[in-house]
């Protein structure tokens, strides 16, 4: 059958369907998304569209008509409960059954809670996944409210960032050492906890929550593993993701970090495919999983030109970005495994970027904030295999554009 069906629709769904489409597939397509809009950008919903900057039409990566338009079948407000590879068709939520040819999982990822035995499903403990998410948070959102926020990773700090804007009254605490621990050197982690500070919000690290505290089912505060309190009015939980691989392993299919997959983005079973965050794919001998938007289109119109014969293996190139205050940090590479950092002062004040080397003295990523050319010629360099040494990228007075030329 030439029926494809995506469980998904986000990004890398909506991705992987346009894709199909814009290379002349002429099969049915069904594209199913659990919410009741049709897909949307998430890296909005926590900046521009909490600060109210942005509406939801323009959150829509397509207008609505376009699915009709392209003949896919959008199926809003359903969620797939079951999947029969025998059969090769799914169950949706209203119990009828949808047969398929090939089958995409772009389930993308779930936040981690707090577990309610610590106060997690309290009234005013929120998260900044979905839509439905924020539009819960944006009426909480009222200056001198006083936000914790769990979680020193980028989307705790996207939320400090947004929230100190509105005036409210931040406290941030992170369990690890420091800010960033899992993702970013400790260079990257002092500048943003600087550009935190200097406007107000409250970083505490090394700091573990024991416990949120309410009243009458209503937060109001919290115990820290210190033996502190904090008084609290609503609270964010940016504790992470994991990948949504539920589907997937009650229909048997292997997972490792996510729906493994191969090079092509087959899974364990035939006819079923993955992309974006829920997928973990081979590289360098191991297994890696991407949690970004460039990583669930790249992935996407990767599978979708695999399953019209192409037969190619998906190679990233990763890069990432945060927006916090007037700073836009823009990430190329992946720093796995780096041994030392060099700090490069940026070409206006307040910019800068930060070059992650392993110990062969191999470039492996940039970190570069209010510094889109080093950001580039980072890229640059990573994708194509060079490295500067770190002491031409130390010294100011290195021309880097003539690093990257050919």
């Amino acid at each position: 059958m030439d029926d494809v069906v995506v469980v998904g629709a986000g990004q890398a769904g909506a991705a992987l369907v346009a894709r199909l489409r814009d290379k002349g597939f002429e099969g049915r397509i069904t594209l199913i998304g659990a919410e009741p809009l049709p897909p949307y950008q998430r890296p909005p919903l926590s900046k521009a569209y909490l600060l109210g900057e942005m509406g939801v039409e323009r959150l829509l990566l397509r207008p609505e008509s376009y699915y009709a338009v392209a003949a896919i079948e959008l199926r809003t407000d359903t969620a797939v409960t079951a999947i029969d590879p025998d059969a090769r068709r799914v169950t949706l939520t209203r119990g009828d059954a949808l047969p398929y040819g090939h089958l995409v999982l772009a389930t993308g990822a779930v936040p981690r809670r707090l577990p309610a035995a610590i106060g997690g499903d309290m009234a005013g403990v929120h998260m900044v996944r979905t839509l439905a998410d924020v539009d819960a948070l944006a009426p909480e959102c009222r200056p001198a409210a006083r936000l914790l926020i769990v979680g020193g990773g980028y989307i705790g700090l996207e939320a400090a960032a947004v929230a100190a804007k509105l005036g409210l009254k931040v406290t941030l605490i992170e369990a690890a050492e420091r800010i960033l621990g899992r993702v970013a050197s400790p260079e990257t982690a002092n500048f943003f906890r600087d550009l935190h500070r200097a406007h107000g919000v409250d970083i505490r690290e090394g700091v573990a929550l024991e416990r949120l505290t309410g009243d009458a089912g209503r937060v109001t505060g919290a115990r820290l593993a210190d033996g502190s309190d904090l008084a609290a009015d609503l609270v964010i939980v940016g504790i992470g993701i994991a990948p949504d691989t539920a589907l997937a392993e009650a229909a048997g299919l292997a997972t490792d970090n996510g729906i493994a997959v191969d090079a092509q983005g087959r899974t364990s079973t035939p006819g079923i495919w993955a992309v974006g965050d829920c997928a973990s794919f081979p590289h360098q001998g191991g297994r890696l999983r991407l949690e970004s938007v460039p990583n669930a289109i790249d992935m996407a119109e990767c599978v979708a030109d695999n399953i019209m014969g192409a037969d190619a293996p998906y190679v990233p190139k990763p890069w990432f970005w945060s927006d916090q205050y007037d700073v836009k940090l823009q990430i190329a590479g992946l720093n796995t495994g780096y041994a030392h950092v060099v700090t490069r002062p940026g070409t206006r004040p307040g910019s800068v970027s930060f070059w992650y080397f392993d110990g062969n003295d191999r470039l492996l990523a940039v970190d570069a904030a209010n510094e889109p050319r080093a950001y580039m010629i980072g890229k640059r360099l990573i994708e194509a295999g060079r490295s500067p040494t770190p002491q031409q990228v130390a010294d100011p007075g290195t021309d880097l554009k003539a690093l990257s030329a050919p």
